[in-house]
């Protein structure tokens, strides 16, 4: 497991809630910025002793002890963070404050947050993989022409649009990385990274054309690759409505997954296959353009595991 706050750009998304105990707080002078100063401080009652309160008792966690653990566990201690500081509140309050932080957030749009990486000064898998979805949407060339959701959601003035960004990245991105953060962190840190082991290229068949900026040879195959799906199964490929999944979410991924072992079954090496050579593997298939449909290939995992597996055994692409 990779420890993320060892990154050169480490940073905690949301703050550490407490509650600190009123009789522990104080607000005094403003600070040059304009800001009042809160003082955390012990609190001794003279003529009750046992009512007086330690510094390190003057303020419990609401929310945030795992991400305090889990500094705890890297060794981190210099971490800045963002704190919530409520003073004086009731257990009943401090309850209610933890179910909202934590019952209440929306989620965001994966496809939205892959497409901020474009905004990224240095190389990564994810900004690689943005990239070249949006290169797979906008070439006419490319069988995704104008069919991906860019940011999660239909496009305005644009009708069969068949897949999400995020759908694609995350097909895409293992054929690059085994830990995406990792990756990341060396294109910050160093701006390159190390050739891959002789077994690993079996698992990340992208990974040496990333490393060698390469993209375009990542685009080329995936341009190849689906245009041979497409040549294959052309009635399917051309329906974008419901009661087909070649082209949505469910086929995509089970062809995405069975384009690792189609293009190891071809080369070993790191170059582009070609869009003939594809179609010769997809030649001996002998599904038919009307059994991609919800019923044959039902949604989610088992159905995209299906169509992994059909291709697999008509196809007599070996077993990796």
């Amino acid at each position: 497991m990779t420890t993320c706050c060892a990154f050169v750009n480490s940073i905690f998304d949301v703050c550490i809630t407490i509650s600190v105990d009123e009789k522990c707080a104080s607000i005094g002078d403003t600070d040059r910025e304009g800001f009042k100063i809160l003082t955390i401080s012990e609190y001794i009652d003279a003529d009750a002793p046992e009512l007086s309160i330690r510094l390190d008792q003057a303020a419990s966690i609401i929310d945030g002890q795992h991400r305090l653990k889990g500094l705890q566990e890297a060794e981190k201690f210099e971490f800045e963070l963002s704190i919530s500081i409520f003073v004086g509140v009731d257990d009943a309050t401090d309850a209610a404050l933890f179910s909202i932080v934590n019952l209440a957030q929306t989620k965001v749009n994966k496809s939205l947050v892959y497409d901020l990486f474009s905004l990224a000064t240095s190389r990564s898998p994810e900004k690689t993989c943005h990239e070249i979805v949006v290169a797979l949407d906008a070439l006419p060339e490319s069988p995704f022409h104008s069919r991906i959701k860019r940011l999660g959601v239909a496009t305005n003035g644009r009708f069969g649009e068949t897949l999400s960004q995020a759908t694609i990245v995350k097909g895409v991105l293992p054929y690059i990385t085994d830990d995406p953060l990792l990756d990341r962190d060396r294109g910050k840190r160093l701006g390159f990274w190390e050739p891959a082991e002789a077994g690993d290229l079996s698992k990340r068949i992208f990974y040496e054309f990333f490393r060698r900026e390469e993209d375009s040879k990542i685009l080329a195959i995936l341009i190849n690759y689906f245009n041979a799906v497409r040549s294959r199964w052309s009635d399917a490929w051309k329906k974008t409505g419901t009661g087909n999944i070649i082209n949505r979410t469910n086929g995509f991924n089970g062809f995405i997954r069975f384009l690792r072992p189609a293009f190891l079954s071809i080369t070993t090496e790191p170059v582009v296959v070609s869009q003939k050579d594809f179609e010769g593997i997809f030649a001996r298939a002998r599904l038919s353009n009307d059994d991609f449909t919800p019923t044959n290939f039902l949604p989610g995992t088992s159905g995209s595991t299906k169509l992994y597996n059909t291709l697999m055994e008509q196809t007599g692409v070996p077993q990796l």
